[in-house]
């Protein structure tokens, strides 16, 4: 993924207007909204791994359930 973005400084032109230019093509070749976009991101997990994951939070919860019916639920810390 190599976006290459080239600029050459005109004959009356100051560093700062260089520098504006080279940032707005930056942002119109789209590369750096590309890497932030990929920054964050995670990897699909299988389906056995989503599984899995599905029921031990499905077995937390029922023992949760379970706890509260018999009164046993999260205490208040005082």
């Amino acid at each position: 993924m190599a976006i290459n973005v080239e600029i050459t400084r005109n004959n009356n032109e100051n560093a700062a207007s260089v520098l504006r230019r080279f940032v707005k093509k930056v942002r119109g070749a789209g590369f750096l909204q590309e890497v932030r976009d990929r920054r964050y991101y995670t990897r699909v997990a299988s389906k056995l791994r989503r599984k899995n994951s599905k029921m031990v939070s499905l077995e937390r919860y029922s023992k949760f359930v379970e706890q509260e019916k018999l009164g046993q639920g999260i205490k208040d810390a005082k």
